[in-house]
């Protein structure tokens, strides 16, 4: 049964956009850009690898819309239109395989170096943080809070220019938009600060701008992390934060959740994360889950939880095909080779990159 559902069509209302199936290959670090942020053609090559292959939504990695915000070496970029003919080459490319293209446009934060952006990390409070060279980051004032609304909007916008579906807002894993949600991490006592309305004000500024600024037919999604802890997100505010950003006509709510089936104390029951939203939240939304998805069983504990899509990171690294695997039995976990990698489309860069992620390169 669940087999059927991930093989049917997909129709995203409000955009009339359909896709091929139930898939989604989330955004994934992988440290192929250039110093600069463009793109480079180990980058795109692997991206498009998996749009040729059968995936029906291609996520790139998180895209700095601000070099304030970059936060890790070989990070994209799309805070400037000299990013575009890389852009450009790249949503071609996917979208000429049939697969529906997004940006995950991002900002680091409190999280973005000092060594790397060569200054302050701007937070929406003064934060301890490892990343700064004085151990805290800066609080934003009021007017830089919405300039950098605008660098969002100028990134989708740029996005949009460049033949992407659309772009996914990064408000998840602890970065920008997360510490503005968070009650530990933004003690702010004006507009932007205080109550959950005001807390929530960024991301959704975020997303009226982009919504007045591009076609109804481009796609916003939002991607959260329901529960982050270090930065005071709950799962109760987090509902709260997405019904408003229903009522804004954002398209997709993708949900962070590390394993699907782990469960969470709410209202005197302990359930899945996707289970909850998807019993708050109704058919209001398309819902996309990531976190822990191998395989048919997996895939189909989600759907009984109430998802819509499909997200994978590490199944999609490994599996390029991995939309036509699944649901068979040459679907294997790691570890894999070099060799494996390098067939699939993973540069000698990224091969070396996910030696870190222990257990999922042989030797």
């Amino acid at each position: 049964m669940s087999e059927d559902i991930f093989n049917s069509e997909f129709l995203l209302v409000g955009t009339n956009k359909v896709l091929r199936n139930r898939s989604v290959l989330a955004a994934l670090t992988n440290k192929q850009s250039n110093d600069d942020g463009s793109l480079t053609e180990e980058e795109i090559k692997w991206l498009e690898r998996r749009a040729h292959d059968g995936f029906a939504i291609i996520t790139t990695a998180a895209a700095f819309v601000h070099p304030s915000g970059k936060s890790w070496s070989g990070e994209l970029g799309v805070h400037s239109d000299e990013m575009l003919p890389g852009l450009i080459d790249l949503a071609g490319r996917i979208n000429s395989h049939g697969a529906i293209s997004l940006v995950q446009i991002f900002h680091g934060g409190m999280r973005a170096p000092t060594e790397i952006t060569g200054k302050t990390p701007i937070s929406s409070s003064r934060n301890r943080t490892k990343q700064s060279s004085t151990n805290f980051s800066r609080a934003m004032l009021e007017p830089e809070i919405k300039e950098a609304v605008q660098w969002y909007v100028d990134a989708a916008i740029r996005c949009h220019k460049a033949g992407f579906d659309g772009v996914e807002v990064h408000g998840a894993h602890g970065y920008l938009i997360t510490q503005f949600l968070g009650k530990k991490t933004n003690n702010r006592s004006d507009e932007w600060g205080g109550t959950l309305r005001n807390r929530s004000r960024f991301l959704i500024e975020i997303v009226r701008g982009i919504r007045r600024a591009t076609p109804r037919d481009f796609v916003v999604a939002v991607r959260i992390s329901p529960e982050y802890p270090s930065c005071g997100v709950t799962i109760d505010e987090s509902i709260e934060v997405s019904k408003i950003l229903v009522k804004e006509g954002i398209d997709i709510l993708h949900l962070s959740c590390w394993d699907i089936n782990n469960k969470i104390q709410y209202k005197n029951e302990q359930l899945p994360i996707t289970s909850i939203f998807s019993k708050q939240l109704g058919e209001k939304i398309t819902l996309i889950t990531t976190g822990s998805i191998w395989d048919g069983s997996d895939v189909n504990e989600a759907f009984n939880q109430g998802a819509d899509l499909i997200g994978v990171g590490r199944a999609g690294i490994a599996h390029p095909d991995w939309p036509r695997r699944v649901f068979t039995a040459d679907n294997r976990r790691p570890p894999f080779t070099k060799l494996h990698l390098s067939k699939a489309d993973l540069s000698p860069k990224f091969i070396d990159y996910m030696q870190l992620w222990e257990g999922f390169v042989d030797g």
